[in-house]
């Protein structure tokens, strides 16, 4: 089948595009696999988004791989988990390196077993200066901890109340220097923000698909992309249409 090309004006296309990967285990389930499976799936599926951003001429791609809630599923699962995660660093990094991928980690490493927080921080290191695509990956990530941490930051760094503003606050988060998220992407229909990005994301918008992670492939990224393209983002004002009717 040949691939629809992507038609949108460069000016319309999103600098910025965060996806919660979600619908993994029902992906399985539907088979009749395990859980882990869906999981493993999921991940092989990140390849192909990463290399259709890179084409697409998206410069920023955040990722939702693990929540600080995910801790809650069964232990066999989240170890499993992470194992697949371990992997996909060992089996994947080299090319992205090659291909220009910069790798930056958001959310909290302590929790994460010691060798895999050191393959993440060398992976980290090892991509640190290029800048073809920078990928966050949010690995035991939680929007509420992150504004916590932040806030946790500014008291010890001594910053009077009245020198806080939003712009600060952005600059203590984990995406600092990274702009908001213009498109937030969630497979597998549910209609929940999750923790995820609940500062950044406050005027993104949003594209929802029934389509499960695993199955969310280039097309599916293309077609997400021309939604987008035809929204009329106001932020919180009128769109200049609209702005233009009422003046006359």
């Amino acid at each position: 089948m040949s691939e629809t090309p992507l038609n949108i004006p460069p000016e319309r296309l999103p600098r910025h595009v965060a996806i919660i990967m979600d619908g993994n285990g029902r992906w399985a389930l539907a088979r009749g696999l395990p859980r882990l499976a869906g999981h493993r799936a999921g991940t092989e599926n990140l390849r192909r988004i990463i290399r259709a951003a890179v084409e697409f001429g998206i410069p920023y791609l955040t990722l939702y791989a693990f929540s600080t809630e995910n801790w809650g599923r069964p232990a066999e699962e989240v170890q499993g988990l992470m194992r697949i995660l371990e992997d996909v660093i060992d089996r994947e990094l080299d090319e992205l390196h090659r291909e220009g991928v910069q790798l930056r980690h958001i959310g909290r490493l302590e929790r994460l077993d010691p060798r895999l927080q050191q393959k993440v921080i060398q992976a980290v290191e090892k991509t640190r200066n290029n800048n073809r695509l920078i990928l966050c990956v949010a690995l035991n990530y939680g929007g509420r901890d992150e504004i916590v941490c932040a806030i946790q930051r500014i008291i010890r760094d001594g910053i009077p109340a009245e020198e806080v503003t939003a712009e600060l606050v952005s600059q203590y988060l984990f995406t600092a220097g990274v702009p908001d998220p213009d498109l937030v992407i969630r497979t597998s229909g549910e209609l929940r923000v999750s923790n995820f990005l609940i500062w950044q994301a406050a005027y993104a918008e949003w594209y929802v698909t029934p389509v499960y992670w695993p199955d969310f492939d280039k097309e599916e990224f293309r077609r997400a992309l021309e939604a987008y393209a035809q929204r009329d983002r106001r932020f919180g004002g009128l769109s200049v249409t609209v702005s233009e009717i009422h003046a006359r």
